[in-house]
């Protein structure tokens, strides 16, 4: 049972960040997983004062708040277009509207689930996050970071022109994923992240170039590179066993997830 002392709703981030320094203090989002657990909060605090739960999009970047829900994500119109509908699909198999009417895209991010669809779709995208304290930094980055006591208060997706694709496989329709992927191509390249491995999500580094030039290949040489970094990315990724799956299978689910992602960027009919 969750067990809260105090609770308190913050005028600003500064106050936020001061009560959160507390190891049994706690940032509550949208109390989706924290209601869920058995521990004992000794301050709870609330950010939902600060009008940090809307999209704005500005000229170069999508400023999402970090108490934004994951339904106000789902249907926002600029982001789906922007992304060719790979974030509405990377959200709506995320249990039910009910639940994504309350879950938020800080809680997300921040706990670096490694079921996270969130998180996997993000990578795909120029994004970076904005902290209390240590300021913007690359989501990449952020990811592989752990968890400190720091106040994560916003989301920006750059607006860097791109193509994007999300996939998933899940065992039944509202279940957490079995494995994630989503690939994305820009002028600065391709990108590839696998998640639920079930790790938290990792971007596939290229290393062999297989990608390279990929806009410009006929679609003979596009059909050859997607079949060999398909099985290079499954190959040079981590996978692990849970109840859902074996590392077995989920490095041959792999393979056929990044394939089918980049036969879709590439307009190669599968």
């Amino acid at each position: 049972m969750l067990k809260i002392k105090s609770y308190v709703k913050v005028k600003s981030i500064a106050e936020a960040y001061e009560l959160n320094q507390k190891k049994s203090a706690c940032v509550l989002g949208g109390m989706i997983w924290l209601k869920m657990g058995g521990r004992n909060v000794s301050t709870a605090i609330d950010l939902s004062g600060l009008g940090l739960d809307t999209v704005q999009e500005r000229e170069d970047e999508f400023y999402i708040g970090c108490m934004t829900t994951l339904r106000d994500l789902e249907t926002n119109a600029a982001l789906h277009e922007y992304t060719q509908g790979a974030v509405r699909e990377s959200l709506r198999h995320i249990v039910g509207v009910q639940f994504r009417n309350c879950a938020t895209v800080g809680g997300s991010i921040f706990g670096r689930y490694g079921f996270s669809d969130v998180l996997t779709m993000f990578l795909a995208l120029d994004t970076w996050v904005e902290l209390h304290q240590a300021g913007r930094i690359p989501l990449a980055e952020f990811a592989k970071q752990k968890k400190d006591r720091d106040i994560l208060e916003a989301v920006i997706v750059k607006k860097t022109p791109r193509s994007s694709v999300y996939l998933s496989q899940r065992n039944s329709e509202t279940d957490f994923p079995v494995l994630t992927c989503a690939a994305s191509l820009s002028e600065d390249g391709a990108r590839t992240v696998i998640g639920a491995r079930p790790g938290r999500a990792v971007i596939v580094e290229d290393k062999e170039g297989i990608l390279e030039g990929f806009s410009e290949m006929s679609k003979k040489e596009k059909a050859g590179a997607v079949l060999g970094f398909s099985e290079y990315a499954a190959e040079h990724t981590a996978f692990g066993s849970n109840m859902r799956a074996s590392a077995e299978y989920r490095k041959l689910l792999a393979q056929v997830l990044v394939k089918r992602a980049w036969e879709s960027l590439g307009g190669i009919k599968a």
